[in-house]
């Protein structure tokens, strides 16, 4: 019953997505089922920490990485810390865990030749699919905004006479980010050709596949990394990465951090400095080249 609440308790009040309940389940059965199977516990609530430590050293052994055991930590934890705040036990055996250690993941953006080359010189089909495609790559790219955000705009969100969008961020978080005149046009352009389809299932949404049904993850993906691949030789070619490049290219251009942070929907300042180290390379570069003392 206490992982029902949990699940309950994440999806109405947390106001998390499917998808991030959907994580949280799986991490948390993953533990039950090793605790039934290697211990014949059934009530996870009663474990201790030696218990998880076990767990933690057979996924280890098993190959799987630091960063994904820390994830399946982090979900257990959250679910101890309720069981904590509901009065069900009485200390939360990973309060001391010390996450694993991993490897600083750094992202490497688009450059701003990429992106000019790909908007400005690779063709773009008529018709809906090539106009859809074309929007949601500008679209991305001139506004930072998640790939999550994307599949689910409306329709109503849209202020276009105000060259501006309402995004709905994570746990239903609500922010306006400004709209170029380019991104605009590419807008109205694909309304026109969405109005042609046969019929349209999801009315309300402004993304859709050719049948009308709003778009999913993989398919964004695709359309992502199929046109990236024309000009780019990066291994990593997805919708993150153009956020990235968003932030990116803004903090170079000098956005201070706080305005990037509003643009992106971070709540503190920390998520926003990932995307510094790009950054500081080119300040690093202006650095060089422009002080008295450096040697040219």
């Amino acid at each position: 019953m206490s992982t029902i609440a949990f699940i309950a308790y994440l999806t109405h009040e947390k106001n998390y997505s499917l998808n991030t309940v959907k994580a949280y389940e799986k991490d948390i059965k993953g533990f039950e089922d090793f605790c039934h199977k290697e211990f014949n516990l059934d009530q996870i609530d009663e474990a201790d920490y030696n218990l998880i430590r076990a767990w933690v050293v057979k996924m280890v052994t098993e190959g799987l990485s630091n960063r994904t055991v820390n994830r399946k930590i982090a979900s257990l934890k959250a679910y101890y810390k309720f069981l904590l705040k509901t009065d069900n036990i009485e200390v939360n055996p990973l309060a001391k865990h010390k996450a694993l250690k991993t490897p600083k993941k750094i992202e490497v953006p688009f450059s701003v030749t990429e992106m000019e080359t790909l908007l400005q010189n690779v063709h773009f089909e008529d018709g809906f699919e090539g106009s859809r495609d074309r929007l949601i790559i500008e679209l991305l790219y001139t506004t930072g905004i998640r790939r999550a955000e994307l599949i689910n705009l409306k329709l109503n969100y849209l202020e276009l006479p105000n060259k501006t969008l309402k995004v709905l961020g994570k746990r239903n978080k609500e922010r306006i980010v400004p709209l170029l005149d380019s991104t605009i046009q590419l807008f109205k352009d694909y309304l026109n050709e969405r109005i042609k389809l046969d019929s349209i299932r999801d009315l309300d949404f402004v993304f859709l596949s050719k049948s009308g049904i709003k778009i999913y993850e993989t398919l964004v993906y695709r359309i992502i990394n199929g046109y990236f691949s024309k000009v780019s030789s990066k291994v990593k070619k997805s919708p993150h990465i153009l956020r990235h490049t968003f932030a990116t290219h803004l903090l170079n251009k000098g956005a201070d951090l706080n305005s990037v942070k509003e643009l992106l929907g971070h709540s503190s300042l920390a998520s926003t400095q990932v995307y510094t180290h790009n950054s500081i390379t080119e300040l690093k570069k202006v650095h060089a080249s422009a002080h008295p003392r450096s040697k040219k």
